[in-house]
């Protein structure tokens, strides 16, 4: 960590609450820890899925909750720790840009290069205080001072927001309070990582307008070395700082103000060497043979020794920020709420996309940047009535630009190329692609609109009937020129056909527009009032995609033109559950099976026939069905301890898709397609399952805190390709942390992060090339650490 950054932040929040009138003395809030050894046992959790403020055992649908207090005794600070608690929820990121996250196996890819492609909307919606997130890429960032956290699980789209397929995630934060109130926190650990959180919230005139400040630092060294330059590769470099005025003139109306920024600046994101692969195609191409030729031995075999030897630049600079105004106006019969933001993304990171020290690729890199707007207003009825509505209007406006830069390096014509090319065979200059690149200008810009509208009807005093539409229009167009530079000067035009193999300039423009109308209908039974029964239909729509990461090339080596726009996706879901809180609430158990058919299926793909495959491009997969049953349980067993246990089970598979990406294995140099149906969906484990306790000790008139929490996931696999080499193993990660808090707020804690120091890979890659070698990111080692709290 930066001295001087620490220093900064430090002194700038103490100031702020020295400034701050009686805050020594205020009380803690609802969510902060208690002072003596009771848990909190028997409390409905409240959420609001449905736009209203309900109990989670009446809503018939398919839910997880993370509250504050959880992910502060869990240490669970970004969406990557989120998903150790939510097996439904499955992350990967090889760095915050290729980022990508998925809810029963669907939503974004799973982590490949081809994820930087900025037409391919999320399937997954990411929320944070109302206001959606469109690009996964700002999920990557650290929490800081939140509330709950609620996972949904299916198609969204009648109740809030923007349309998502596969499910959302909204994210709470800590609302500015009129009772004045504060905590720090500062954890040390391993690997010289540091992290300090801190918050402040109070009346600034009397009981109509308050305040919440809060913000965030952490840093870590990296935990891969780079054995050819020193440096330590990987780091977490991360600050974040929200601001919150809260204006409440009346007690029917009130405005919630909020402005943030985040950055996240570190020597990251590398792989290290997996394994190797063999493919069908000549030896001589192949990574044993490539190895050889350039007398190239990689710094260690094995992953878990966690070192490389990369010879190009390697960073991450990006940063997102926003602000958004929530107005909530009670009119009596029903609540009209107005959410207003713009928000933004930068991005701009150096890469070396061989992942050796082979001096293939000199530079690469996508700096972008990211607007968007977006109004949503909503008429929510109050009361418990036979009927109830939620009905809204959305509008979202996005531009995305970016800047695709690649170059190549000495070694780049022999490595992608060979030492011949064509027929009759012509000698390959060992030159010919050192300096060669590509630069362009990609640009997106998309405009949505939508209404919406759902109703709740009680047939019978226990029987709910829920229906609900969404109707959608949206417009995208798409731009893609880019340009070759570089290289020595040829005339010969099997050479030149040869290097614009490898790195062509392609000019696009492209259009699409969608109108869609898509529901949800829900049968909810309260058998008793203590156990729900309920089951329901749901449809999905996401509109059509916009290739913005290049064309995949014909047999005449020309862009294939018809794949610039892909279809849009049609998710159909069939859900039925049980909820029951029984024994006063000491036993919670919610349990839903679901089937899901989604047509269309939107995939990026590589395409297997190129020599170089540094990215992907969209194409749609013709079906893909999944089907499982999920459960929650949350036995308190006293007052003083609690057992929770999570299980997600999730059969997915390619249903139709006859031409799919080809597995390494059976790739020649004339592969193009390969026949994928009835095998399994990449990126989805088929069990999941987490457990976890809380158990409270009174040591005098202080309290002795123990929590655990153990995530086990099984295999899967890690590329679309479904190539044996890429199968990722099951893996379990354990967590846990003791602490001793007094009454006066003060906590000091031990934890430990991947408590047992499993080795994992928790992303990989096929080398760009096709050469046979796959690179994989490792898990992060065991971290020790101690934390000090303090609330006020």
């Amino acid at each position: 960590m930066r001295p001087s950054t620490f220093v900064i932040a430090t002194v700038s929040v103490a100031a702020v609450m020295a400034l701050m009138p009686g805050v020594a003395n205020a009380r803690p809030d609802a969510d902060a820890p208690k002072a003596d050894a009771a848990l909190d046992t028997n409390s409905d959790i409240v959420v609001t899925a449905r736009q209203r403020a309900e109990d989670l055992e009446k809503v018939p649908l398919a839910v997880s909750v993370v509250g504050g207090a959880l992910l502060d005794r869990s240490y669970t600070v970004n969406t990557s720790q989120l998903s150790l608690l939510v097996p439904a929820l499955n992350y990967s990121s090889a760095n915050p840009r290729n980022t990508a996250f998925t809810i029963r196996g669907l939503g974004s890819s799973v982590v490949a290069v081809s994820q930087a492609n900025d037409g391919l909307e999320p399937g997954v919606g990411f929320y944070v205080d109302q206001v959606y997130h469109a690009r996964p890429a700002t999920a990557a960032f650290d929490f800081s001072d939140i509330q709950q956290i609620e996972v949904l699980r299916g198609p969204q789209g009648t109740l809030f927001g923007k349309n998502t397929t596969a499910g959302a995630i909204t994210i709470t934060t800590r609302a500015p309070t009129f009772t004045p109130e504060a905590s720090e926190e500062l954890s040390v650990g391993s690997y010289n990582f540091v992290q300090a959180k801190a918050s402040a919230s109070g009346p600034l005139i009397g009981d109509t307008v308050a305040f919440r400040l809060s913000g965030l630092v952490t840093r870590r060294d990296g935990v891969i070395d780079n054995v050819r330059t020193g440096a330590k590769e990987n780091g977490i470099g991360n600050q974040a700082v929200r601001a919150q005025i809260l204006f409440k003139p009346t007690a029917d109306f009130q405005l919630r103000l909020t402005g943030d920024f985040t950055n996240f600046e570190s020597e990251c994101c590398t792989q290290v060497y997996l394994r190797v692969g063999q493919s069908l195609r000549a030896p001589s191409r192949q990574y044993p043979a490539l190895a050889a030729l350039f007398n190239y031995t990689p710094p260690s075999t094995n992953p878990y020794d966690r070192v490389t030897d990369i010879d190009a630049a390697l960073g991450v600079n990006t940063n997102e920020g926003g602000v958004s105004a929530i107005a909530d106006w009670n009119v009596g019969f029903a609540t009209l709420t107005s959410v207003s933001a713009w928000r933004f993304w930068n991005w701009d990171a150096a890469n070396d996309r061989d992942y050796t020290g082979i001096p293939v690729q000199l530079s690469q890199h996508i700096p972008s940047r990211q607007d968007q707007y977006s109004q949503e207003l909503r008429l929510a009825s109050n009361g418990e009535h036979r009927l109830g509505y939620v009905a809204g209007l959305y509008f979202f406006d996005q531009k995305i630009t970016g800047e695709p830069i690649s170059i190549y390096g000495p070694a780049a014509a022999y490595y992608l190329i060979g030492q011949t090319t064509g027929t009759p065979a012509v000698a390959v200059p060992a030159n010919l692609l050192d300096g060669y690149g590509t630069d362009g200008h990609t640009r997106l810009k998309e405009d949505s609109y939508a209404a919406f509208a759902e109703l709740n009807y009680k047939i019978l005093p226990r029987l709910t009937l829920t229906g609900g539409l969404r109707y959608t229009y949206e417009v995208k167009d798409g731009t893609y020129d880019t340009t070759v530079f570089g290289g020595p000067a040829t005339t010969n035009t099997t050479l030149l056909n040869a290097r614009l193999g490898v790195l062509r300039p392609q000019s696009y423009v492209a259009h699409d527009r969608e109108s869609n109308v898509s529901g949800r209908a829900n049968l909810a039974w309260q058998a008793t009032d203590t156990v729900m029964l309920y089951g329901g239909y749901a449809r999905g729509f996401k509109s059509g995609g916009i290739n913005l990461s290049g064309l995949p090339l014909n047999t005449a080596n020309q862009p294939v033109l018809t794949t610039a726009v892909i279809r849009p996706e049609l998710n159909t879901t069939y859900e039925g559950g049980i909820k029951a809180a029984l024994f006063d609430r000491r036993l919670v158990a919610n349990i839903a099976g679901y089937y899901t058919d989604v047509r269309d299926f939107q995939a990026t793909i590589v395409d297997s026939s190129q020599t170089v495959a540094l990215r992907g491009y969209l194409s749609n997969i013709p079906k893909v069905t999944v089907k499982g049953f999920e459960a929650d349980v949350t036995a308190n067993i006293t007052r003083t301890f609690q057992l929770r246990g999570n299980v997600a089970y999730a059969h997915g598979t390619y249903a139709n898709y006859p031409a799919g990406p080809c597995p390494l294995e059976v790739q020649t140099a004339a592969t193009t397609a390969c026949n994928l149906t009835g095998r399994p969906l990449a990126g989805l484990p088929k069990w999941s399952t987490t457990i976890g306790g809380d158990y409270t000790l009174p040591v005098g008139s202080a309290a002795l805190i123990l929590h655990a929490d153990s995530s086990w996931r099984t295999s899967y696999y890690g590329d679309p390709s479904l190539s044996k080499y890429t199968l990722i193993d099951g893996y379990n990660v354990t967590n846990a942390s003791l602490g001793l808090r007094s009454k006066s707020g003060l906590e000091v804690a031990l934890f430990v992060r991947n408590l047992f120091n499993a080795n994992y890979i928790q992303n990989l890659t096929i080398q760009a090339g096709n050469s046979g070698l796959i690179l994989g990111t490792p898990s992060d080692p065991r971290v020790i650490g101690v934390t000090l709290r303090a609330r006020q």
